[in-house]
Order: C-alpha cells, then sequence, then structure tokens
C-alpha cells in the first residue's frame, strides 16, 4: 500500500535556462511599486532591477548583505513599508530569498518582528495578507525558493530561528541555472553541499513519502556528480544538475523534513556566525557516521547504507563513501573550529540542537552526548 502524504509547492514552479528573464514582464504586472531584494552585488540583479523599470514598475532594491539577522530583517521591512511595496521579488542565494521571503510576510503585520520568530519569540501567527512573493536563486543550494519558512539570525540569543507560515510560499518560484554559471568555486562547494544534505535527510526522515523518494533517489547521485564536476571545471550541464538537486531537496525538506545535520546548523550558525552551507558541508560525515554507529530503523538503516555508497560511487571515495571528510577538506571547508566554534561552546550547541525543529525528521532521537560526539568530530 502506498501511505498518505500531503504535498505543499508554491504557486507556479519553473526550471531552465532562460525562464528567468522570460517572466520579467509577468513579475511586472504583479504591482506598481516591486521591492527587490538582492544579494551584496547589485550588478548580479541589474537585469531584473533593469527589465522592471523597463516594463513600467517603480523599483527598490534593497541588498542582503549576509545572512538575515533580525535587525536586517526589521530595517528592511521598514523600507518595503516606506516605499509602499505591492509585491517583493528576491533575486540572490539563500540569504537573499530568507530576507524577501520574511519582508513580504511582514510588510502588513502591526507587531514587531521578533514575536513572530520560532523558539525565541512569543508564538504569534501572521494575521496577513502577504504581499506577493518571486523567488529567483543565484545559487544552488538552499531550496529556500520553495519553502514555507525563513531563517534569521537573532544574535541576542546565539541563535538562527525560522519565520514560518505556509502562506509564505512563494507565487512564483523561477530555478533558472545560467543564474548559476560561473559561482565561485568556494560558494559552489558551500552551497552545494548543503543541497545535498537536503535531499539526504528528507530520505532518511521517518516522514518520507513516495513522493519525495522520487526526488530525493534521483537527486542524491545527481548532485554528488554535479559538485564533483564542478570542483574540478566548470561545466553547464553540471550547473543545470545542481539546481536541480536544490530544487528538489527544498520541496522535500518543505514535506519531509530534516535532521541532525540541520538541528546542529541551527545553533551553530548563530554562535559562529559561519555560512549555513558551510556548517552542513563540515557535519555530513560525523552525523552519517553516528548515525551508523547507533543503528536505524527499517527503512533508513537500508537508505543510509544506500546514500554512503553514493557518496563513495560519485566522489570517487570507495564503496562506503567514508573518506567525504576528508574530501570536503581537499576542496578548502575549514572545519568547525575555523568557522569560529569554541570548544567550550559544544554543550550548549547540542542542547539547543535537541529541541530545533529539524530534529524532528531525524530517523533516531539522539542525545545530548551523541551530539556532541558530532561537533567533536567536526571541530
Amino acid at each position: 500500500m502506498i501511505a498518505p502524504f500531503g504535498l505543499r509547492l508554491p504557486g507556479d514552479i519553473r526550471f531552465g535556462r532562460g525562464k528567468a528573464a522570460e517572466a520579467v514582464p509577468e513579475i511586472a504586472a504583479l504591482a506598481d511599486r516591486i521591492l527587490v531584494i538582492h544579494g551584496r552585488d547589485a550588478h548580479r540583479a541589474g537585469w531584473l532591477l533593469d527589465g522592471l523599470r523597463r516594463e513600467g514598475a517603480e523599483v527598490l532594491g534593497l541588498p542582503a548583505a549576509g545572512e538575515p539577522d533580525l535587525e536586517m530583517l526589521e530595517a528592511a521591512v521598514a523600507a518595503a513599508r516606506d516605499f509602499g511595496a505591492g509585491a517583493v521579488v528576491a533575486c540572490g542565494g539563500g540569504a537573499a530569498l530568507d530576507l524577501g521571503k520574511a519582508v513580504a510576510a511582514l510588510a502588513g503585520e502591526a507587531h514587531p518582528a521578533a514575536e513572530y520568530l520560532e523558539v525565541v519569540g512569543t508564538g504569534r501567527k501572521l494575521a496577513g495578507p502577504l504581499l506577493p512573493f518571486v523567488a529567483i536563486p543565484t545559487t544552488a543550494g538552499t531550496g529556500a525558493e520553495v519553502t514555507k519558512n525563513a531563517v534569521i539570525g537573532v544574535p541576542d540569543h546565539r541563535r538562527k530561528v525560522s519565520l514560518r507560515d505556509d502562506r509564505m510560499l512563494a507565487r512564483l518560484a523561477i530555478v533558472d541555472p545560467s543564474l548559476t554559471d560561473g559561482c565561485p568555486k568556494s560558494v559552489t562547494l558551500a552551497s552545494g553541499l548543503d543541497a545535498v544534505v537536503q535531499v539526504i535527510e528528507p530520505y532518511l526522515s521517518p516522514k518520507a513519502s513516495i513522493v519525495t523518494d522520487a526526488l530525493c533517489e534521483k537527486a542524491i547521485p545527481a548532485g554528488l556528480s554535479a559538485l564533483a564536476t564542478l570542483m574540478d571545471r566548470e561545466e553547464p550541464g553540471a550547473r543545470d544538475a545542481l539546481a536541480w538537486t536544490s530544487l528538489a531537496g527544498g520541496i522535500a525538506l518543505a514535506n519531509a523534513g530534516l535532521g541532525a545535520v540541520h538541528g546542529l546548523a541551527g545553533p551553530l550558525g548563530g554562535v559562529t556566525g559561519a555560512p549555513h552551507g558551510a556548517i552542513c558541508g563540515r557535519l555530513l560525515q560525523p552525523v552519517l557516521s553516528v548515525h551508523m554507529r547507533v543503528g536505524l530503523p527499517d527503512p533508513a538503516d537500508i537508505r543510509i547504507d544506500r546514500v554512503a555508497r553514493w557518496i563513495g560511487e560519485r566522489l570517487k571515495l570507495g564503496l562506503t563513501g567514508a573518506n567525504l571528510d576528508q574530501w570536503v577538506t581537499d576542496q578548502g571547508l575549514p572545519r568547525l573550529g575555523g568557522m569560529g566554534l569554541d570548544p567550550a561552546d559544544i554543550p550548549m550547541v547540542a542542547e539547543a540542537a535537541r529541541g530545533s525543529s529539524s530534529m524532528k525528521g531525524n530517523p533516531v532521537e539522539l542525545s545530548q552526548d551523541q551530539l556532541e560526539t558530532i561537533l567533536g568530530m567536526a571541530l
């Protein structure tokens, strides 16, 4: 029998080279005034800003200079209100997409942004209505274009937490792999490892369904192969495959959940300020190793062996993939200590991770000691 499942998706998903430019007139028709959240370098979104203006829209561009925190969010919400934005478009990496998604959700709300955040907020629900939101990723990693949450850093709590609501799904999500062409190797590595983790964890999750399995079983080996190629040379086909892996991961995690890598990555990001993808990439091997050691229930026990084999085959690391940790080091990814993790913070990070929403998708409950072991292995 096929187990029951649900599927949450944006209103419209488009994938392919050239799809982003094709959609400019449609995006411009959403509102007279459009807020565009872009990455640190506005020139990478110049085609969008200029295109919207040529279509007659009044446009305000705002940079997401780094992964969004509460102060950045509050400033962006204020700018959206002052501008009178009728729609929000995010064009950039995961940071830009998360910031844009959160601004679209909060621009019409009456209360401070902090009250709507998970864990550190008061649990206040969005009253709505939300501004129309369009997501256009320029990196292949987070899958944020198809998820219903935005991750926001809260420095006072040394945490990264989510703003979450089913209505935060994008009205239009455009994955145009050409926008990722020429992405620097370090960014490709970190974001690509995040993309791979985000198809591995839903595949191992007890909330996996026939739909998420269909996505993950194709995307895991495809993403690993693409990442290996891009560490060696630029290739459009590999960019396409990694963009597909990221999209598949976003859909899978939104519908089957995540696991211990992301459960730990949230508090680690808050403590260290390190890039999310780099943290996930460094944690993957230790998390897989500890899960193999403790043993997993069926079918996750079979699936984790399959994942290890894919890692070994696609990265040419041998049948078990046990050298993944060395491979990511060889590609230039620092260890957690090099990202700023103080060993004294390990118990606090592990405790915070145990209560994170991502841990709900882990195939087994991990103890404080097991989580500290993972962090120690990645240090």
